[in-house]
């Protein structure tokens, strides 16, 4: 019998092993509960974190060409905008050092009044500089990527600012990289004071508003006093932003019969698109175990009531 003729696959009978189809099933099904274990309990949390710590050296390769080429851009500038650049630059210059002038004494007038209050001086909040290297992948969320991990003592929930205003938080905390949600970000919320009047607030992330994102001050009433302009700075009440923070200027309000609140349309001070040098601060919510211990009274002592 010819060779040709004779059939080389294993018959029926003799193939081992589940079909496709239910291995399909299997995995898929596998995936979901993954996906869900995930979700509700962190079970990957670990695993997520040695992922990025084994990546990010092939990250840090693969940002080279594009920082090479960025830097070869900027080297390659016209000499009038370089001018120009300079120019813009003396100018900002004088007005910081007025505005600097003008927050020393501010200062000390603030620092007479807590004397006179019997308030104790505010502490200095430690802070590190950090550079952006890439937005996240994901387009549902507004987040960006810096250069600062767990390796250099960056804590999950650390406000973030650009050298105008507060920029985001940090949510995820690698060994070598951090994310940061923008102020702009769906999910995030600020509590927000307003600079002229000193009514608090609680401001939302609202990207589809303009082209690049803006934020909304929610939940305030129709008759409440604020206006176009108005500038809105950290109130320090979640005891996480240090209050005093630029954040947002008010740059719309509309006021409906049919409605108790007020829709009021604010812009982030920070530069939530193009920042590339942030710092990010140490949160101000302390431990529970390094709050002292309450003192009791000697043995023996009756303690007043009244």
């Amino acid at each position: 019998m010819p060779l040709g003729t004779l059939e080389r696959s294993a018959p029926p009978m003799f193939k081992q092993g589940p079909s496709a189809l239910s291995r399909l099933l299997l995995y898929s099904a596998l995936a979901l509960f993954l996906m869900v274990a995930d979700a509700r309990f962190q079970i990957t949390g670990a695993l997520r974190q040695v992922v990025a710590a084994v990546l990010y050296p092939v990250q840090w390769v693969m940002l080279q060409p594009v920082q090479f080429i960025a830097q070869g851009s900027g080297y390659f500038q016209s000499l009038q905008t370089a001018q120009d650049d300079a120019d813009a630059a003396r100018k900002q210059m004088a007005l910081m050092s007025q505005r600097s002038m003008q927050t020393e004494q501010l200062m000390q007038e603030n620092a007479r009044l807590r004397q006179l209050l019997d308030l104790r001086a505010r502490l200095e909040t430690p802070a590190q500089a950090a550079q952006v290297l890439y937005d996240t992948a994901d387009p549902y969320t507004r987040r960006v990527v810096v250069d600062q991990g767990q390796v250099a003592g960056v804590e999950l929930g650390s406000p973030v600012l650009d050298e105008k205003g507060v920029l985001g938080q940090v949510t995820r905390v690698h060994p070598f990289v951090s994310e940061v949600t923008l102020l702009i970000d769906r999910d995030q919320a600020i509590p927000v004071l307003n600079l002229r009047t000193g009514v608090r607030g609680v401001a939302y992330g609202d990207p589809v508003a303009g082209h690049g994102g803006g934020m909304e001050l929610r939940f305030m009433p129709s008759s409440a006093d604020i206006q176009e302009g108005d500038l809105l700075t950290t109130s320090g009440v979640d005891g996480l932003y240090p209050p005093g923070l630029p954040v947002a200027k008010v740059v719309r309000v509309e006021r409906r019969a049919d409605s108790a609140f007020a829709r009021i349309y604010c812009v982030p001070i920070a530069e939530v698109q193009g920042a590339r040098h942030v710092m990010l601060l140490k949160p101000m919510t302390e431990p529970l175990s390094k709050l002292p211990e309450p003192v009791s009274p000697p043995p023996g002592k009756k303690v007043n009531s009244k």
